[in-house]
């Protein structure tokens, strides 16, 4: 027997910006902006598990960064779990909310670093892994990008081909508007203009046969752009999946009329996935089939 069960993959990072901040003139410039006067908003957790995108979907998933929590444990929050991984202070943090009803599925928890963790859920025959990232903005020393991108691969390279994969996150890269080259990975409904640390992520996702799912739907602007200010519209978080699994994926956009936060906007992806009921054995009298027995047989 199959079961359908929808399942909704969240992807959220709350920042707020310093309304003082002065208008960027380049790419840099702004990004640099979001860095210097991001601040956590720390009923987050709360405001997400109240929206009603969220409180609609009984199996649900989230993914948050920039926490700027020091943990490393557990907590509980309107019901949901959220596992959290920070080092310090006021600096990164990324974290998986899970819904109450799957909260008793999660068998291991992996915390990297304040940028990197993953979760694994048993779904009756199926192995579910979720993986939170939080990429090093512009401006960074290389040293931390280069470790950031060699830590995140060897967390997928741990993950078997057999179970699923799940990835969201602020990778802080524009993957463009089109293929591009990348058409095994890039969907064709991008947003913004491809830049450095954008072609790290499809690289990434090329070597690991993994598909960017909010560039695979055609939506309008207000349903891809995932960062909106007064300073500035673009598109930093992503969604991704293996692409064997891209037939899972039902629809993924940006709920732009969730004011979670004052900059980043709720991105969510919507899956149908079959989970396998055993069949219940019964034991007793064995039936007999008197409608196959023959003069023959007798």
């Amino acid at each position: 027997m199959q079961v359908k069960a929808q399942a909704r993959v969240i992807s959220n990072q709350g920042t707020k910006l310093d309304q003082r901040a002065r208008d960027p003139k380049t790419e840099q410039e702004r990004d640099r902006a979001r860095s210097r006067t991001s601040k956590i908003e720390r009923k987050l957790p709360s405001q997400i598990t109240k929206s009603r995108n969220i409180r609609n979907r009984p199996r649900i998933t989230a993914k948050i960064s920039e926490t700027r929590w020091v943990d490393s444990k557990a907590r509980d929050a309107n019901g949901f779990k959220l596992w959290v991984s920070g080092c310090e202070r006021g600096k990164n943090g990324v974290g998986i909310l899970v819904d109450r009803d799957l909260r008793e599925l999660v068998v291991e928890v992996r915390r990297v670093n304040d940028r990197l963790m993953a979760i694994k859920l048993a779904m009756g025959g199926s192995t579910l892994n979720v993986i939170s990232a939080y990429a090093p903005q512009v401006g960074l020393d290389e040293e931390i990008k280069r470790r950031f991108w060699e830590e995140f691969d060897g967390l997928v390279c741990g993950i078997l081909l057999t179970e699923k994969l799940f990835i969201g996150g602020n990778f802080n890269g524009h993957i463009g508007t089109t293929f591009g080259g990348y058409d095994s990975v890039h969907g064709g409904f991008g947003f913004g203009v491809r830049n450095e640390r954008g072609i790290a992520l499809l690289d990434c996702a090329k070597a690991f046969d993994l598909v960017i799912a909010n560039s695979c739907f055609p939506k309008r602007e207000e349903h891809l752009a995932t960062f909106q200010s007064s300073l500035d519209k673009t598109k930093i978080d992503y969604l991704l999946l293996r692409k064997c699994d891209r037939s899972l994926c039902m629809d993924c956009k940006v709920i732009h009329i969730e004011n979670l936060t004052t900059q980043h906007r709720l991105l969510v992806m919507d899956l149908k996935i079959v989970r396998k009921r055993r069949k219940r054995v019964v034991y007793g009298q064995p039936k007999i089939r008197w409608c196959t027995l023959t003069s023959d047989k007798a």
